[in-house]
This record gives structure tokens, sequence and C-alpha cells, in this order.
């Protein structure tokens, strides 16, 4: 297969998926994200591994599913937070008494311990929001007689399409006028040009356009201007985070001197490939909707 056929052929049945798992929510959803939070960082321990450090795989890998299935136990940010706050403690203590056991002065373990920490934090918590953003989403449909596993989709929908959207005009946009412009940042990622970068915003905007207006007609409320306006800000935020996520796994993939992050997915690189963006948008979401306390 060609490379286009194996990408095609990946998200085809990959974002089916995804939308099928999200409707479901609960431990579906987590079972799902919490292996590609294992897998992200059994591939953060493989840039270590390239930088001759070695991480205690055997504490960072379990701990970065342990976040995403604490939220799906423990589904409002309210209950979720304390557990988190221990895990992060046992996590940190546990991992500096391995790396002292097993480690040793000669062998980095300074180094080792805070990859081992960093690692779960940088790609499991985040993750974690996703079955919160959907029991966000199941409050606000109770009384209202909308599927609490539509309403679950369509909160965690509104990172997914900000970053695919964004990602989307941000790739045609550098293709076709970006090539000779002013790159965003020539020194970890040579590809992404400016034109890119206001193209990624403006397709977050228009994505958080989309999002709100499917969102009123499914629980058959009224848009108003503040509503379109804050929806346009949150997408134009998502489309940042989405850009500092890719930048963040760009920087590094090219300390570590590595063009993919792994091959799990055939044409698409790893699974850090596929969810640098969500590890930034995913939380930024939870929190835009959170804060601006927008009520549907």
């Amino acid at each position: 297969m060609s490379e286009l056929a194996k990408r095609v052929a990946v998200a085809a049945v990959g974002i089916p998926t995804v939308l099928a798992t999200a409707w479901v929510g609960g431990w579906p959803l987590g079972l799902l994200l919490g292996f590609f939070s294992a897998w992200a960082a059994h591939e953060c321990f493989r840039f270590a591994h390239l930088k001759q450090v070695e991480p205690i795989s055997w504490i960072g890998v379990p701990a970065a599913p342990a976040f995403v299935l604490l939220a799906v136990w423990r589904s409002s940010f309210g209950a979720f937070a304390p557990w988190a706050l221990g895990m992060i403690a046992v996590m940190t203590l546990a991992t500096l008494l391995a790396a002292m056991l097993q480690r040793g002065p000669g062998r980095h373990p300074f180094a080792a311990a805070a990859i081992t920490v960093m690692s779960p934090l940088y790609v499991g918590l985040p993750m974690a929001f996703a079955p919160l953003l959907h029991a966000m989403g199941g409050e606000a449909a109770v009384d209202r007689g909308v599927s609490s596993g539509l309403a679950g989709l369509l909160f965690v929908a509104l990172p997914l399409a900000a970053t695919w959207i964004g990602d989307a005009a941000a790739f045609f946009a550098g293709t076709a006028w970006g090539r000779n412009r002013a790159k965003l940042a020539p020194t970890i990622s040579p590809n992404k040009s400016w034109v890119g970068f206001w193209a990624g915003l403006t397709g977050g905007g228009l994505a958080g356009v989309l999002w709100y207006l499917l969102v009123l007609r499914v629980f058959g409320a009224e848009g108003t201007a503040g509503g379109f306006g804050a929806a346009t800000v949150m997408g134009v935020v998502l489309g940042l985070a989405a850009v500092l996520g890719d930048l963040v796994e760009s920087l590094l993939k090219r300390e570590a001197g590595v063009k993919d992050s792994g091959t799990f997915f055939p044409g698409h690189g790893g699974v850090m490939d596929r969810i640098d963006s969500l590890i930034f948008t995913i939380p930024s979401a939870f929190a835009l909707l959170a804060l601006m306390d927008i009520v549907l």
C-alpha cells in the first residue's frame, strides 16, 4: 500500500472508532484512551533511551492509563483532583526510591526519575480530561431530554473538531502559501509557517462556531451573540493549544533525532504523533467550558 492509502485506511477505521467510543463513554472510552496513553508513555521512554537515559518503565507506563481510568471512576473534577494529586505524590516517591535502588549515581538517576514522572503527566493526565468532558456533557443533558451519550460526545468533539479542522487548515494554507514565507519555529519544526499558524487559528475558530451551532440544534436552544463570540474564542484558543502541542512533541523528537514517535499507525507514525495536539486541547477545552460557564 502507498503511504496515502495507509493514511486513508487508518483514518477510515480510527475516526469512527473514536467517535463511537466517545458516544458510549465510561469504561470503553477510558480503556481506549488508557491504552493510547500507555503506548504514548512507552514512546516517550523510547526518546529517553535514544539519549542514553533509562526511565523506570514499570512505574511510568502503567501510571499514564491510571490517570485516565481514575477519571472514569471519579468523573467530576472535584472528585478526580484529590485522587490525582495523591497518585502524583505516590508515583514521585516510588520513582525516586526506584531510581536510587535501580539506577545509582552512574546511570543518570535524576534524569531517569524526571522522565519517569513527567511522561505520564505529559500524556496520561491530559487524556484523563476526555472522560471528565464526557461527564460534563452528560450533566448538561440532565432534564433537557437529550441522550447523555450524545451530549458527552458533543463535549468531547469540541477539542477534536478544533484540532482536526485547525490542523487541516494549517496544512493546506501552509502548503499553498507558506512555503517561502517566514517560519513559525524553524529550529523545532522547519515546515511550519506563520501562514499555517494563522490559518490554524482561523480553522479552530470556525470549528468552535460549528460546534456551537450543532449543540444548539441538539439541545433545542437559541444562540446569542455572546454565545457565538465565546464559541469563537474557545475555538481560537484551542487552535493555539493544538499548535503548541504539536511543537512540544516536535521539540522532543528533534532532541531524540527521530522523524516519528513510532510506527503504531501505518502512514501516520506513532501514537504521540496522533495525540500530541489533543494532549493540549482536551484539558484546555475542559477548562474553557468550565470557566466560560456555557450552559447549553
